[in-house]
């Protein structure tokens, strides 16, 4: 490791603070107002030289931000250019990436960035042209490996978007495509396979409205991600009741809805016998549906779509799906044995799609311990820049 002279971070940089943004400020400017978490408006006039670091103060706090332009830096922010530090200021981009701003706050009303502690960090500083070789490589390397976790992350969506193609395909027009088609006459459903039947929902469910009494059930949660699942399996803060005693009783197979996100699709069958919040609506489905197929089928986009139709409520964000409103909705009904062929065609291409998706997912996340540890080792001078450029 090289041996750099070591300093107070409050005399390698000063944070400035950022401003309050006019109410009355001109929105056709083109200076880019960064808060916390980036540029989210902009200007007409800047507060800070070209180019600068905005670093989360409040919010998003020990977040930094690059602007290669002058910019705005809004009040919940600290900014550092040229006119408050003599070093290189990319060099200071990446250092700051390795203090960990991010972690801890001693105001604890509104968590933030303390500038009086962050000035007390003890950081090791290079010479000006050190600093500016590891800025270069840094660029350089990093541009690389972000460069790969894009295409990644662009291979993860274009895998989500065929999973998606390849369950709508599935439970709306069958396996078999040599299958003789028939319009429907269901605007969201199109042409469905001849011999398939169509009903309205009232005849395939019936609303279930029974109470736990002592709330020991499996406390059960539905989302428009994962459906029906337990809530001892979600790593989410939620809100919880003081008791649950009063919730609806789930029983497996039973289809709920979580009536306030109906119309993002949250709804699915569960798989497990349990309770819901009194505000979801529980379904007993009919012995005309494999459970799985029905979960298949509500939780497709076009569903959603259709159920936001027959929702209630004035704003978009406030539809709720009521039972008869669900009741409204016309459905298909493939015989028994094929939707057990759809099920089993679904569960066995989904589950090569996401050992697809785990295995990029595990690349994306080995690319990104590699960029932070770049970052650290060329900070902190663990890599030889002179060798760096001749290999380079």
């Amino acid at each position: 490791m090289k041996i750099w002279q070591k300093s107070k971070l409050k005399y390698v940089a000063r944070f400035a603070y950022g401003d309050t943004l006019p109410p009355d400020r001109e929105s056709s400017g083109e200076v880019p107002v960064y808060g916390s978490n980036g540029p989210y408006a902009v200007h007409s006039i800047s507060n800070t030289a070209a180019p600068a670091l905005v670093i989360g103060r409040k919010g998003s706090y020990g977040k930094v931000n690059w602007s290669s332009t002058a910019c705005f830096a809004s009040d919940t922010t600290f900014y550092v250019d040229e006119t408050v530090t003599q070093h290189e200021l990319r060099w200071i981009y990446w250092l700051l990436q390795t203090l960990r701003l991010d972690e801890g706050s001693d105001e604890a009303a509104v968590p933030g960035l303390n500038r009086e502690s962050a000035y007390e960090m003890t950081v090791s500083v290079p010479s000006i042209p050190e600093q500016r070789a590891i800025a270069d490589y840094l660029d350089r390397e990093t541009g690389r490996l972000d460069a790969l976790v894009g295409a990644k992350e662009r291979w993860l969506d274009l895998l989500a978007e065929k999973r998606r193609a390849l369950i709508t395909q599935a439970v709306t027009r069958g396996l078999n495509p040599n299958a003789p088609l028939r319009d429907s006459g269901i605007p969201w459903l199109g042409q469905i396979p001849k011999h398939w039947e169509t009903e309205r929902a009232r005849w395939l469910f019936r609303e279930r409205d029974e109470r736990s009494e002592t709330g020991d059930e499996e406390l059960l949660t539905v989302s428009h991600l994962t459906g029906v699942t337990p809530r001892s399996e979600k790593d989410v803060n939620m809100f919880e009741a003081e008791t649950t005693e009063g919730y609806k009783i789930c029983h497996k197979n039973d289809l709920v809805i979580n009536t306030l996100w109906a119309w993002m699709g949250a709804m699915g069958v569960s798989p497990v016998h349990g309770i819901v919040s009194p505000a979801y609506n529980v379904y007993s489905p009919c012995g005309r549906f494999d459970p799985r197929y029905v979960d298949a089928l509500v939780r497709i986009p076009d569903f959603a779509k259709e159920a936001t139709r027959y929702s209630k409520g004035v704003w978009s964000s406030r539809l709720r799906l009521y039972p008869e409103g669900l009741y409204e909705i016309m459905m298909p009904v493939p015989p028994l044995s094929e939707q057990q062929a759809i099920v089993a065609h679904i569960e066995r291409e989904t589950g090569r799609l996401d050992a697809l998706r785990s295995a990029a997912e595990r690349t994306i996340a080995l690319l990104r311990e590699r960029r932070a540890a770049l970052i650290s080792e060329a900070v902190c001078g663990r890599i030889d820049m002179v060798r760096m450029d001749e290999i380079v």
